[in-house]
């Protein structure tokens, strides 16, 4: 009258019988998400009609890439990826930034933390006397 749930006698119960998934129940899952997803999708549109003005904003122009200038413990001084001398870093940002107004033209700096305060001194000092005031320092993210 009693059942045997394990054994070497492999009976009805037996773990190598039921190796196989029953793919039902996720088959009966995903159908009902997909008429839930097909019963939702037209509530989520807007259905009342409005004539819409057009738009007479002039599209606004890309801005500008970014300049990067990154000042190594040695004191090398790159604009980008390009090596450049102090005596050359104005002319240079000048060049690059073409017509545009530099006063307005913002300069990031990555400066290694052993740089010498004086090397980022004289960087400083040229973006200044070439007219360019807007000046981002970027530091290490430390938040994650």
């Amino acid at each position: 009258m009693g059942a045997k749930l394990s054994g070497p006698s492999g009976g009805k119960f037996a773990a190598d019988q039921n190796a196989e998934i029953n793919v039902t129940p996720f088959v009966d899952v995903m159908l009902v998400l997909l008429i839930i997803f097909m019963v939702a999708a037209p509530l989520a549109t807007v259905s009342v009609p409005v004539d819409l003005p057009p738009a007479v904003a002039p599209p606004s122009p890309n801005p500008p890439t970014p300049i990067f200038i990154s000042i190594q413990e040695s004191g090398d001084v790159y604009i980008g990826d390009r090596l450049v001398g102090i005596d050359e870093l104005g002319s240079n940002l000048t060049a690059q930034v073409g017509r545009r107004d530099p006063a307005n033209e913002r300069i990031f700096i990555r400066a290694d933390k052993k740089t010498r305060y004086g090397a980022f001194m004289e960087v400083m000092n040229t973006l200044q006397d070439n007219g360019f005031y807007s000046v981002a320092l970027i530091g290490q993210d430390t938040s994650t």
